[in-house]
């Protein structure tokens, strides 16, 4: 047969049927471009491994969250002899773990027994470039510090201090590191 022949039998198809042809061909047309999309750009099990750690860090968060909201206001300790909040040894890590801020005041005391830190910190505007608090698995303990440079003011050094984190405060909403033992 000849092509005329198969355009005659196409145009003598109902109305119905060609639209519904015509609806299957972009139907495939937009799946296999996707398809292709997908090749190209997609990220597979890339990406659900991502969303899975991003899903139990947001649960491991909210479990931390709750564990603050449930700590009494104000100084919390790992030692005994003081009339403030004493800490258990699984309280103290999961605290140690919610926690990421340094205030002005534990920076200044640890501060105190580096002098050359204490210096820099002076020049440079009392400046700080990062803080952390970290829990050591070995040693099962909570460590927190700071690193000050003076970049900023043509001193070329920088300072690491660090030290155990002897002990909090709670506020309610946050813990924050309120004293670092780094001698």
């Amino acid at each position: 047969m000849s092509k005329e022949n198969y355009l005659n039998k196409i145009k003598d198809l109902p109305e119905v049927t060609k639209q519904f042809v015509g609806l299957v061909i972009i139907v495939l047309i937009i799946i296999s471009s996707f398809f292709a999309l997908n090749v190209k750009f997609g990220e597979g099990d890339e990406l659900v491994k991502k969303m899975k750690l991003e899903e139990e860090r947001i649960v491991q968060e909210r479990k931390l969250n709750e564990l603050i909201s449930k700590l009494p206001s104000g100084i919390l300790v790992t030692f005994d002899g003081t009339d403030h909040h004493k800490l258990t040894d699984e309280i103290y890590e999961k605290v140690c773990k919610a926690t990421k801020l340094i205030p002005q005041r534990a920076i200044m005391g640890a501060n105190f027994l580096n002098f050359r830190a204490h210096e820099i910190y002076t020049i440079n505007g009392n400046k700080i470039d990062e803080t952390f608090v970290k829990w050591d698995e070995e040693k099962n303990k909570c460590f927190a510090g700071f690193t000050v440079s003076g970049d900023n003011v043509g001193v070329n050094e920088s300072i690491t201090v660090s030290g155990e984190a002897l002990s909090f405060l709670s506020t309610g909403i946050d813990t924050r590191v309120y004293f670092i033992k780094n001698f």
